[in-house]
């Protein structure tokens, strides 16, 4: 098996679409899916960060990133990829990556391609020499402790190896950091609406 990592255009869109059905299935709104026109702005307006991952000769994955200048605000979702179309908050002078989706679809799940899609996006960090990559991470576990400890707490927890989360312990993994909290980032019952901010640092520049 091998897998390989390019960038996607307006001409994925189908394809893309398959991603977004079978990793989002139903009651997920499929009105949050993708849509052509904002395929086409990410493919516009910085198309090095429209990438899909490809197993088997198929699109197994896809993400999303933009380039931002981090200034440790606090921010939301729809702020950062300006309501998904990126072209509004999209910085050509910006100083980090940040990546505003990665889905999987669920017959390509524990193959390695959402790693090959961070690896992607981490080699882009250094080739373009910006500082570092950053997302958006949910916490969905946090929901189920929430009522006996804050969410700093619960990531601390989980950063120490003290404590399992789906998607934060999957990032540490891929060698990210966490930044902090973010509330009110995104709609997400388990999460309870929070995220947070996580970072790779480009290991080729030194503060």
């Amino acid at each position: 098996m091998s897998i390989s990592v390019r960038t996607y255009t307006i001409n994925d869109y189908e394809d893309l679409l398959t991603v977004q059905r079978e990793a989002f299935p139903p009651p997920f709104p499929e009105e949050l899916w993708w849509k052509p026109e904002q395929i086409a702005a990410h493919a516009a307006t910085y198309p090095d960060g429209a990438m899909v991952a490809i197993c088997d000769g198929q699109i197994a994955g896809s993400s999303t990133s933009l380039l931002v200048r981090f200034t440790g605000e606090p921010h939301t979702w729809e702020e950062v990829s300006d309501n998904g179309y990126i072209r509004g908050s999209h910085d050509p002078e910006g100083d980090s990556l940040y990546g505003i989706d990665l889905c999987v679809r669920p017959s390509f799940r524990s193959r390695g391609i959402a790693a090959a899609l961070y690896e992607a996006r981490k080699a882009l960090v250094v080739r373009s020499g910006l500082k570092r990559f950053m997302a958006g991470c949910r916490i969905p576990g946090y929901h189920e402790v929430a009522d006996t400890i804050s969410a700093e707490d619960y990531v601390r927890q989980v950063t120490a190896g003290e404590r399992k989360d789906l998607v934060l312990s999957f990032m540490i993994r891929q060698g990210l950091k966490p930044v902090q909290v973010l509330d009110g980032y995104l709609e997400d019952e388990e999460s309870l609406n929070k995220a947070v901010l996580v970072e790779w640092r480009n290991p080729q520049l030194t503060d």
